[in-house]
């Protein structure tokens, strides 16, 4: 028996990276599964991967920072599974070629990085919470910050912008939605070994080994964060365990924020998440 048989659970950027463990991570535990993704091929292949082994998975495709996407992917989830139970609002960017300050920030990358890492929360959160609502207490909304959202790094106003609101849209989230039994929480990553890090690190040039070591030996801990270890911080926050927790974030960064490693880190390319 899985500690999430029964329930159901939709992960945004749920295809690859942070996301793909994350769906792996529920799928153990029992949860039927939708991954949602823009990477169709990507998505099609971890949901019939998933399905071959007896999991109950779906992919369902769209942008969530389009409002007709982010309700038919709610849509098609509760179609599937007759139940939404848990909301993981994973997916985020900030490409390589998009480091820059305020007055040399383009207006269109202001906009498509607020819109989809901050406003595909509130358009999956909008649409999943009645759904989530529907079944009782002990829903459960799990929102991806940052490290960035508590402190950042050069060339990153819009990155830094929309995770520091993702960390305000989960507390104001929490208060409204907890006499309704559903708990809000966030999960600020430190920097993962993720394919969005491992693009940054093949843009510095050079042995790419070498340079994702220097990133985690920014960490206390040493190395880079993986998948699994935010996967193992979702698990928690979606579960029982964690009943009496909501409106926080968790901190899964390697003792990143506790050093204020910011200025041994400054002027390295860095990011801390990869959905």
């Amino acid at each position: 028996m899985g500690e999430f048989d029964g329930r159901a659970v939709l992960v945004t950027g749920g295809a690859l990276g942070i996301g793909q463990g994350i769906v792996r991570a529920f799928a153990r535990e029992g949860a039927s599964v939708a991954i949602a993704d823009v990477d169709r091929a990507a998505a099609e292949r971890l949901a019939a991967e998933l399905a071959a082994g007896g999991v109950r998975a779906i992919a369902t495709i769209g942008d969530v920072s389009s409002s007709g996407d982010a309700q038919r992917m709610v849509a098609e989830t509760v179609t599937a599974f007759g139940r939404l139970d848990v909301l993981v609002n994973n997916a985020g960017i900030q490409p390589v070629d998009w480091y820059f300050r305020v007055e040399d920030t383009p207006e269109e990358v202001w906009d498509r990085i607020l819109g989809v890492n901050l406003k595909g929360q509130f358009l999956m959160s909008k649409y999943a919470l009645p759904h989530i609502r529907a079944q009782g207490p002990g829903g459960s909304v799990i929102n991806m910050a940052s490290v960035q959202g508590v402190q950042s790094m050069p060339g990153v106003p819009s990155y830094a912008a929309s995770k520091g609101g993702v960390l305000s849209l989960t507390r104001n989230m929490a208060l409204d939605y907890a006499r309704d039994g559903i708990r809000v929480n966030a999960i600020c990553p430190g920097t993962m070994d993720s394919e969005m890090v491992r693009t940054a690190a093949r843009a510095e040039g050079g042995d790419l080994d070498a340079t994702l070591a220097r990133y985690g030996a920014f960490h206390p801990l040493g190395r880079l964060g993986l998948p699994e270890d935010i996967a193992q911080a979702t698990l928690f926050l979606a579960s029982d365990r964690s009943s009496f927790m909501t409106g926080g974030y968790l901190a899964v960064d390697g003792g990143f924020l506790a050093q204020g490693a910011w200025a041994s880190s400054a002027g390295s390319t860095q990011i801390h998440e990869g959905a």
